[in-house]
């Protein structure tokens, strides 16, 4: 992840600039300028609104009492658009766009769900080792609990031998201690 992580960062600036080359070449140099200052300002404005479209939303569902996770994605989507489309360059702004528009974010949140949902499993089953399986008691994964599937085998997801035990409570002015299985005057409580 790291690597690809620089590579974007090593990668997309030279195309940017190779980008804007070829089309300061087919339009010249002041137009191309005039491009990017244009999308900057068109973007800043669908920001706003945007922002402000998502801003409102999430107040509702907040005051609705249900879990705003569309809206907090579709806030942090605007952001990172937001700040793409201040990066100069055509390809970020193209991204940034798709970000932003209100016809396209939809279609980049369930991308970016689904992306996060694979990397959480691959990261939860390297977390478990090798031949250990989940480590999420047999369940799979964390998703499958959410959705209410269990283990395929038909466990309820309680994993290595049964502990039995029993509950004691001190009482107020007691001596802590109960009497034990043999008899014995000894306190449960510290074991």
């Amino acid at each position: 992840m790291r690597l690809l992580l620089f590579l974007v960062f090593l990668v997309v600036p030279v195309l940017e600039i190779w980008v804007l080359i070829q089309v300061g070449e087919v339009i010249g140099g002041w137009p191309t300028v005039a491009i990017l200052l244009a999308d900057s300002l068109l973007g800043a404005w669908i920001v706003r609104r945007e922002g402000r479209r998502a801003w409102r939303n999430l107040q509702g569902a907040l005051q609705s009492g249900r879990m705003p996770d569309r809206e907090l994605a579709d806030g942090a989507l605007i952001v990172a658009g937001g700040t793409l489309l201040l990066t100069p360059g055509f390809l970020t702004d193209v991204v940034g766009f798709l970000f932003i528009l209100p016809f396209t974010r939809p279609l980049v949140r369930r991308l970016g769900a689904w992306f996060f949902a694979r990397r959480i499993r691959t990261l939860a089953q390297s977390a478990a080792g090798p031949g250990l399986g989940s480590p999420f008691g047999g369940l799979g994964s964390p998703f499958d609990v959410m959705r209410g599937q269990s283990d395929p085998s038909g466990r309820s997801g309680a994993s290595g031998p049964v502990i039995h035990g029993e509950v004691v409570r001190d009482e107020p002015g007691g001596t802590g201690g109960q009497r034990g299985p043999g008899g014995s005057d000894r306190d449960l409580t510290d074991r």
